[in-house]
């Protein structure tokens, strides 16, 4: 199975061929958004408008099949805090007007969930099982507080999700081929995973080069999760497709990830 690009005259997104719900990581294309935010911005507060980018959610929406007054987004902080959510979390489709939150769960058919990033690392799970979805945020901090199991340990208390049946897909982020850091951020995720995460860090000269869609993986493996999709797509690398927040000095949209829940399989 294999994480694989979807086009819909000028929309293009990638989705994960084990997850059978509408789902999909956002490229920079099919929107109506201009300048340092064209074309298919999802998110606010980086210079677009609210019409351009209600616009595209609800060219999205329409494309994947999920209702835009029935999605509910993430104000992230890149924090470790992940919340479960009903129809009664909907609150519009400006992310600014969500509690903070870098990962959302639900097992409420109807509810989409929505995440951000340019850079980062988008998390989308679901569990066929008891029907229940996850998106989450995961940067390099949010990576080192595990945001990825504390998503999947979330399904599991909320729902009663069991890790071996849920599927999972990694989407396109800044790969090691761009990610230099200093010694900081290899030793928080040191922190977090022990000697399991060097083997995703590459070392050259005094800068580091994490693989931070490699250790989501092993954090979601960790935690008893096993059928896993990863993107090879690096956004840094890929600029006409997707928004680099490292390549742009910041001057860019937002990508997005989102997965709706449909309820249990039947």
């Amino acid at each position: 199975m294999a994480i694989i690009t979807q086009k819909q005259g000028t929309l293009e997104y990638l989705t994960a061929q084990a997850i059978a719900v509408p789902h999909c990581f956002t490229t920079r294309l099919g929107g109506v958004s201009t300048g340092t935010q064209a074309s298919l911005n999802l998110a606010f507060g980086r210079g677009d408008t609210m019409e351009n980018v209600e616009t595209n959610i609800r060219l999205l929406a329409s494309n994947l099949g999920f209702a835009p007054e029935k999605l509910v987004l993430t104000r992230q902080t890149h924090s470790d805090i992940v919340r479960a959510v009903t129809m009664d979390d909907c609150r519009g489709l400006c992310h600014r007007d969500y509690p903070e939150c870098d990962a959302l769960v639900t097992n409420t058919p109807g509810v989409s969930l929505m995440v951000f990033t340019a850079d980062c690392t988008p998390l989308l799970l679901w569990d066929p099982v008891t029907g229940a979805v996850g998106a989450a945020h995961a940067g390099w901090r949010g990576t080192a507080q595990d945001i990825a199991g504390k998503t999947v340990q979330a399904m599991q208390e909320h729902f009663g999700a069991r890790p071996e049946d849920i599927r999972a897909a990694v989407g396109p982020n800044i790969g090691p081929c761009h990610f230099e850091t200093n010694a900081d951020v290899p030793e928080a995720l040191c922190a977090a995973f022990g000697r399991d995460a060097e083997m995703y860090i590459q070392t050259r000269g005094d800068k580091f080069f994490p693989d931070l869609k490699a250790i989501n993986a092993m954090a979601l493996r960790r935690r008893g999760v096993t059928r896993i999709e990863v993107s090879t797509d690096c956004t840094c690398c890929s600029t006409d497709r997707f928004w680099s927040h490292r390549a742009t000095a910041g001057e860019r949209g937002s990508q997005g990830a989102v997965i709706m829940c449909r309820g249990v399989c039947r």
